[in-house]
């Protein structure tokens, strides 16, 4: 449904030329260009977590190793060199866990050797 005074002819469509009205030379053509941009998640650096490897849980120095490749980390994603900052972050990670299995393992195999020489000593009078 067409609003009241509307008409077809009253508006022409693009290349058409309205009778009795001279021929308008064309104008430059503007284009508009709309840029996206896609900021990734920024790489991350495990620093509470080193700093929990380095404190609590230090088996052969790998809690300093993993808070010295995790400041780097941080120093590359603040200036801006994102594939180092993931690099270094990477490392970290992998120092981190190495440690924490290190750790744990430790505990572990501490609890194993107390249960037993407890055993052994209540069966052996």
């Amino acid at each position: 449904m067409n609003p009241p005074g509307y008409s077809a002819d009253a508006f022409p469509l693009q290349g058409e030329r309205m009778v009795g009205i001279p021929a308008q030379p064309e104008a430059a053509t503007i284009v508009q260009y709309t840029t996206v941009n896609v900021t990734s998640d920024p790489p991350k650096d495990h620093i509470i977590w080193s700093l929990c490897c380095f404190v609590y849980f230090n088996p052969l120095c790998l809690g300093l190793a993993a808070l010295v490749y995790s400041f780097k980390a941080r120093d590359r994603k603040v200036a801006r060199d994102l594939e180092g900052a993931r690099h270094y972050g990477a490392t970290a990670r992998c120092l981190n866990i190495l440690s924490t299995l290190l750790f744990v393992v430790a505990v572990l195999v501490s609890i194993i050797a107390v249960v037993v020489f407890v055993g052994k000593k209540k069966i052996i009078p």
